[in-house]
C-alpha cells in the first residue's frame, strides 16, 4: 500500500531531507520513513508539497507530460488589469520558450493564509494584489518568471493545489497522510 503525504511547506524550507549547510529541510517536519517529494517547491515558496513512497505516483505527479494542473496564490507588486492577465492566459515568452496558456484571475487575499516568517517587504508607495494562477507545466521558477514577464514581480508564492489535492485543513508546517 503506497503512502501519500500532503505537507504545507513553510517559507525557507528545502524540499529535501538533508542539507549540509544546516538549513531547514523536510526532516524538520516529517518523520515518515521512505517518502520523497513528488515535485519541488523552491525554498522561497510555500504551500502544498506532496510526498510519496510510490515511484509511479511520484512520476505521475511530477512529470510535466502528465499535465497535472497546479494552482498558486501569487502576491504581486502592483495591480494587473484583465489585459495583463490575458497575457498569462495566452502564454508568455520566457527565455526558455513560450509557456502553455494558464488560468489567471485576480483574487482577494486568501482567508486561510498564514503569516509568513519573515514577512514580505511592503512598500507603502506600491500597491500589491493577489492572482490565482493555474498552470499545467513546471519550468524552473515558472510562476515567478511569468508574473515578472508581464511586469508584476512576485512577492509571495503559495501553492494551493496539485491535481485534486489541496491545502484545505492544513496549517503551515503540518502534514497529513492521504488515504
Amino acid at each position: 500500500m503506497s503512502q501519500l503525504i500532503l505537507f504545507n511547506k513553510p517559507f525557507d524550507v528545502l524540499c529535501q531531507f538533508t542539507d549540509g549547510e544546516g538549513r531547514k529541510t523536510l526532516a524538520d517536519y516529517i518523520s515518515v520513513p521512505g517518502v520523497y517529494a513528488a515535485g519541488r517547491l523552491d525554498r522561497d515558496s510555500e504551500g502544498l508539497l506532496l510526498l510519496t513512497d510510490d515511484g509511479r505516483l511520484q512520476h505521475k505527479i511530477a512529470n510535466p507530460k502528465h499535465k497535472m494542473s497546479k494552482t498558486y496564490w501569487v502576491q504581486v507588486e502592483g495591480v494587473p488589469t484583465d489585459q495583463d492577465l490575458q497575457a498569462l492566459r495566452e502564454g508568455v515568452m520566457l527565455k526558455d520558450g513560450m509557456t502553455r496558456p494558464a488560468e489567471a484571475e485576480l483574487m482577494e487575499e486568501p482567508a486561510m493564509l498564514w503569516e509568513r516568517v519573515p514577512p514580505i517587504r511592503v512598500r507603502k508607495s506600491i500597491p500589491d494584489s493577489w492572482i490565482e494562477l493555474t498552470i499545467k507545466e513546471g519550468k524552473n521558477r515558472q510562476v515567478r518568471r511569468m508574473t515578472a514577464a508581464i511586469g508584476f514581480p512576485t512577492l509571495r508564492l503559495v501553492r494551493y493545489r496539485v491535481g485534486s489535492w489541496t491545502l484545505d485543513g492544513l496549517s503551515v508546517g503540518e502534514f497529513k497522510q492521504d488515504r
